[in-house]
């Protein structure tokens, strides 16, 4: 009775954890938002410089992930605000549980002193023909973002006042007929 008095209290705790833990996101949207911009800037230019190795696309690349990044912020704050209270809280439960700890260690030594399965060192020639394809993917996806992204640009940068006026300059009679009547003359 009193083992089954003890989970139960503890339960209650870790809730009241939880809920302290949505409070706190939800009051600190503003440290949660310079969080996650601080991560992002980090994270995708390591990721850029990671996965792209040509210099000048590299360049593009990062000034692309700076002009999603306020798309990425809104996402990922409200990824933050439902996951990361229960998240926390269940690691937080862990760390202070002390039953796991063994039991990871154990595993972790274990692992360690596995022999290497020769499948892992030659792949299969079908995850090779696989990655080759998410490549392709890829070069492709950042073919057509840049494409988008330029013509986007060139359509907010156009302006049809200034070719109007252009062809309104140069279809003018008057000046033709002006040079025409002072040569005879």
């Amino acid at each position: 009775m009193e083992r089954w008095s003890q989970k139960q209290i503890e339960a209650e705790r870790m809730r009241d954890v939880l809920l302290l833990l949505e409070h706190l996101l939800h009051n600190e949207k503003t440290t949660a938002k310079l969080i996650i911009n601080c991560l992002y800037d980090i994270g995708s230019v390591n990721l850029i410089d990671k996965k792209i190795s040509n210099r000048s696309l590299n360049k593009m690349m990062k000034a692309i992930a700076k002009v999603s990044k306020p798309v990425f912020s809104i996402i990922a704050l409200r990824w933050l605000q439902k996951n990361c209270p229960q998240l926390l809280a269940t690691w937080l439960h862990s760390q202070v549980s002390f039953r796991k700890v063994q039991a990871k260690k154990e595993l972790a030594y274990v692992r360690e002193n596995l022999p290497i399965e020769p499948k892992t060192l030659n792949p299969n020639p079908e995850i090779k023909r696989l990655r080759s394809q998410v490549r392709l993917l890829a070069g492709t996806s950042v073919v057509a973002t840049v494409a988008f992204l330029g013509s986007a640009i060139a359509w907010i940068s156009y302006n049809p006042t200034s070719d109007l006026l252009l062809n309104q300059t140069l279809s003018k009679p008057v000046a033709i007929e002006k040079f025409e009547n002072a040569t005879k003359e």
